[in-house]
Parts: C-alpha cells; sequence; structure tokens
C-alpha cells in the first residue's frame, strides 16, 4: 500500500469514527513532498472544510518557535544560557526547601527548571491556556510564591518554564515577545499567518474536545478529563483577549502550511534562524543524565529520541518532536531527512495516542 493509501485511509476513518474532526497532515524527506492533504472540518456545525491555510490554536507548538527566538538572541550575544532568570526577571525568586535555588535559562529551555503545570486555582497562576488578564510580573510573581517541585538540573517536568523564558525574551528584545518571534523565526521564514493574534477570524478552526459519542464543542471555558482523571481547562477565547500575557509555551495561532515551513526549516538546520554550531547544541541532549521518559530526554527545543528501542519507536536516533495540547503532533527525523506534521482541531486525539502512531508508523512503512 502507498504511503498516499495509507495516509488517506487512516485520516478518513479517524473522521468517520469521530476521533478527529478536521485537520492537515504533512510528510517531506529531503525537502521533497510525500504528503500534503487536509481533510475532514475546520468547523462541524458551518460544514466548512479544514485547509493547509486554516488557522489552528498553537498550544505547545509554540514552544520551538520562543526557545529558537532564544537562541537567536543568544547568538546575537544578547543573553547567555548560564544567565540567572533573576538577571531579567528579578521578581523571579522561587524556593526550593528553604533556599533559593538559582534558576538558569537553559532550566527553561530543557523543562529543568523545577517548575510545572497544574498549579490550583488559588496559587492564582496562569498556564498560558486558560483565559486571563494578567501581565508577566503578576503572574510570575505569584508562580514564584510555589515551591519549586525540584531542584534546578535534577529533574525533568513538563511546565510553565517556557512561558517564563517568553517574558525574558521581551525584556531582553525591548518589545513584546510577538515582535521578537517575528523578528527571528515567524518573520525570516514568511509565516505570515503565525503569531499571538488571529490574522484571520474566518480561517479560524473550531476547537474539540474527544467525547463519546462524538467530539464536543469547546466553549469559551471547557475543562476536559483526561482518561488518568487530570483535568485541564481550554479556553479557546483567550486567542482574542489582548489583555492576557503573551504565553511562550501556549499562545500562538498558526497554519500548517506556516508551520510545515518552520520544521522544514529545523530538519535543514535552522540556516536562516541560528549558527550552525548554535543548531547542533540545541538539537542534542541537554539534560545530562536526566531523561524525560525512557529512550528520550530532552533538547533545547523539544524531545529528543535517545534509544529507540526503549522508547518503542521507528524514529531514529536524534528524532525530535513534541506536540500540542489543542490536537497537534510533529518530528523530524534528521537521520532520514523527515519531517512530520500532523494538526487537528481536536484534543486529545490529535496530540498522542492510537492516531498518532497510526500516521508515524505509516510513513515509516511507506520510506
Amino acid at each position: 500500500m502507498s504511503l498516499q493509501t495509507s495516509l488517506d485511509q487512516i485520516t478518513a476513518t479517524a473522521v468517520a469514527e469521530g476521533t478527529i474532526v478536521g485537520g492537515a497532515v504533512l510528510v517531506a524527506q529531503s525537502g521533497a513532498s510525500l504528503y500534503s492533504q487536509s481533510f475532514g472540518l475546520a468547523d462541524r456545525e458551518a460544514g466548512q472544510k479544514a485547509g493547509l491555510d486554516t488557522l489552528y490554536r498553537l498550544a505547545s507548538v509554540t514552544k520551538p518557535m520562543v526557545s529558537l527566538t532564544a537562541l537567536a538572541l543568544f547568538d546575537a550575544g544578547k543573553l547567555s544560557l548560564d544567565d540567572a532568570v533573576t538577571d531579567y526577571l528579578p521578581y523571579f525568586t522561587p524556593r526550593y526547601k528553604a533556599s533559593t535555588p538559582t534558576i538558569r535559562l537553559r532550566h527553561l529551555l530543557t523543562h529543568t527548571a523545577g517548575l510545572g503545570y497544574g498549579y490550583g486555582p488559588e496559587t492564582g497562576v496562569a498556564a498560558g491556556l486558560a483565559d486571563d488578564d494578567l501581565d508577566y510580573e503578576t503572574n510570575f510573581t505569584r508562580l514564584a510564591a510555589q515551591e519549586l517541585r525540584f531542584a534546578p538540573g535534577t529533574g525533568w517536568e513538563y511546565s510553565v518554564a517556557i512561558d517564563v523564558l517568553g517574558a525574558v525574551i521581551a525584556k531582553v528584545f525591548g518589545g513584546t515577545l510577538e515582535d521578537a518571534v517575528a523578528h527571528f523565526v515567524t518573520g525570516p521564514l514568511g509565516m505570515a499567518d503565525t503569531a499571538f493574534h488571529v490574522t484571520d477570524r474566518a480561517r479560524l478552526a473550531t476547537n474539540y474536545a474527544n467525547a463519546a459519542p462524538a467530539p464536543e464543542r469547546m466553549g469559551d471555558h471547557y475543562l476536559h478529563r483526561n482518561a488518568d482523571g487530570s483535568e485541564v481547562l481550554f479556553s479557546p477565547c483567550r486567542a482574542f483577549n489582548p489583555k492576557a500575557f503573551q504565553a511562550g509555551g501556549a499562545g500562538m495561532v498558526g497554519t500548517p502550511a506556516d508551520l510545515f515551513k518552520f520544521f522544514e526549516h529545523i530538519r535543514a538546520g535552522a540556516p536562516d534562524i541560528l549558527r550552525p554550531e548554535t543548531f547542533a547544541m540545541a538539537a542534542s541532549p541537554q539534560t545530562g543524565d536526566v531523561w524525560r521518559v525512557p529512550g528520550c530526554k530532552f533538547s533545547y527545543f523539544s524531545d529528543i529520541i535517545v534509544d529507540p528501542v526503549a522508547a518503542k519507536t521507528p524514529e531514529s536516533v536524534g528524532t525530535l518532536g513534541w506536540g500540542g495540547i489543542y490536537g497537534h503532533s510533529w518530528f523530524v527525523d534528521p537521520a532520514r531527512e523527515l519531517t512530520v506534521l500532523m494538526m487537528s482541531n481536536t484534543a486529545p486525539a490529535g496530540v498522542d495516542g492510537a492516531y498518532v502512531d497510526a500516521i508515524r508508523d505509516a510513513v515509516y512503512a511507506g520510506l
């Protein structure tokens, strides 16, 4: 079976079974397109078809763009990865076991700062996904009042670290975070629809959450309970709120066409963004002896496969990847010169699980 046929069948089945409402899958090898298709509906109730120019709330697909912006500032001599966060945000002084440890910028980039997600509503901490009217200092002063979950550099936990990094970037750049990302990443790559605001409401996808018997349309404030009992509060309305801080970990909106440019640029070594030696450093394991999960560590902007057998994946050693909780997943396999982007408007099935694994496995089987 050809790759085209396999991927067509997987996406058609996902729509028919109610796993995904609408989305897109793009695959390229050595810069040549192997597959580039949208499918399903961007807005089920309106009957609006999904396209490669459909705008999606990106959630954590924001993170690698913001991380590379920080690395571009490093290349420009504007910051050092060993700088303390307090050098730029003097109010950010979280404690750990009666001490105030130094959190360095490299800890933010690798999610080894001792921060996390899931701060309770009683803390007042916003994590960039739910709606808020907070500025950086107000929000991260509240975050600094929460004890670190481990000493910086000694563990790994997915976290609001890139939100904090966004505040550092804005301070160093001397404008908004959006200004900095546009200057170093989206502008040079011609990603005109990717920003911390919605460029065209008519093309913005509606968001859905997986439920029985069919995905539910998210309202402005939608509380989704995951299979493990954890909960996620989605606020699609946040994309329209100019008072909400620009969340470096979750706040951007963009299209499959734009994002594929970015990940193809990553596959090519990000030559328009970073110096070769900086990219080589950024795209290598940066967590020392700390593992994210078996077979995987973390680079300066994504997961990285260190042992494919332990990770139970067909991906090569050195494969970079992550996702976005609104329904996206991506990976770049440098050894195979492979770029794969899956975007959707359906959470969490579009992030990980059977659908994402089926796309990945079909790609490798079709090479």
